[in-house]
């Protein structure tokens, strides 16, 4: 079973396409999906400003994650400038409503603006593989951290910009109870969106071309095509997650969008599983709640040893590099693997195969 991705206990017969098709492969997952989105829509009620926050940075930081699942898990490119991509989403969403387009519209218009932008990155980069798409992907992050730095018409320079406030017929999502549910509608349309994607032709291909590249080509597949619209997948979804953080914060900054937020989207993939739509949520619960955890952590054994209190900044920093090297040596395929192998040992029991 160790060798089995995602095992299947016997008896879990599919008798027709439509079946095989489905986009939940049990009962479970469908009942989990529909009580994790009703939890989410009585939430406002049961909990307070602080939980709602969190609730709400884990819906957009996994909207920008799962773009750049796509890139990554599903075509094998990686990119180390998403966090640049998520800012330039947030900037334009800001400018767009700015000149007088309400805000519903300007977010899904800063999602497109910044694949566009990510598209031409993604044509030169298209050519490289491993290291030197690497540092492509780095240059477009400190490319784009120059321009907003630079662009006062548009960014408003290293002062910043406003983001307005949300509304729909006079309804106003000011509050995090109200915009909760702006990120769950994106949310599930982003995810549904994608999980239909990965069954189509196209999503087939983009496997294709992270599993062996030359074998696709024979196929009759277009790297350089399919390699350029992850690229602009990637970052539709970075542009659509950074329009929805800019307009919930109010205000924009270009000291918000460096090297390391791009890291910390790598460290959601890699902890919530390569390639995997859910474990684009479950990673960045996992990322945003981790350093929490270690602050009371830490917190509470400064009562005991009070030099750790000196260091509680530093024991937040560390915990999510501990946690990357962890994963990678321990549980390489994330959150989602080891949820399917807890998952087919329950309905296994107490046999082992």
């Amino acid at each position: 079973m160790a060798h089995v991705p995602n095992p299947r206990p016997t008896g879990d017969f599919r008798t027709s396409y439509a079946r095989d098709r489905t986009l939940f492969a049990t009962r479970f997952e469908t009942n989990a999906v529909m009580f994790g989105a009703l939890f989410v829509l009585i939430s406002p009620f049961l909990f307070g400003d602080y939980i709602l926050s969190q609730l709400i940075m884990i819906g957009i930081y996994g909207i920008a994650a799962l773009g750049l699942n796509v890139l990554t898990g599903m075509t094998g490119q990686i990119s180390l400038g998403h966090g640049a991509f998520f800012g330039l989403g947030a900037f334009a969403s800001a400018w767009f409503s700015s000149r007088g387009i309400p805000v519903l519209f300007s977010i899904p218009m800063a999602g497109v603006l910044t694949m566009a932008v990510g598209m031409v990155f993604g044509i030169p980069a298209a050519r490289l593989k491993g290291l030197y798409l690497a540092i492509a992907t780095l240059a477009s992050q400190y490319i784009l951290e120059d321009f907003f730095a630079r662009a006062d018409w548009f960014t408003g320079g290293t002062s910043g910009s406003m983001a307005e406030t949300a509304s729909l017929f006079g309804f106003q999502f000011n509050s995090d109870g109200r915009y909760l549910y702006l990120v769950l509608f994106w949310v599930i349309v982003s995810f549904v969106g994608v999980a239909n994607m990965a069954r189509t032709r196209d999503g087939r291909a983009l496997v294709a071309v992270r599993d062996h590249y030359l074998s696709a080509e024979i196929m009759g597949i277009n790297l350089r095509y399919y390699r350029i619209l992850s690229f602009g997948l990637a970052s539709f979804f970075a542009g659509l997650a950074g329009a929805l953080y800019g307009h919930y914060l109010g205000f924009v900054s270009a000291e918000g969008f460096t090297i390391i937020l791009s890291i910390e989207f790598l460290a959601i993939i890699i902890i919530g599983g390569l390639g995997s739509v859910s474990g684009s949520l479950l990673g960045a619960a996992f990322i945003l709640l981790l350093p929490q955890a270690m602050e009371a952590f830490a917190n509470a054994l400064a009562a005991i040893v009070p030099a750790v209190s000196q260091g509680s900044a530093y024991i937040k920093q560390m915990s999510v590099g501990g946690a990357i090297i962890l994963f990678l040596v321990l549980e390489p395929e994330g959150l989602v693997h080891r949820w399917r192998r807890m998952r087919a040992s329950w309905k296994l029991f107490p046999f082992s195969h």
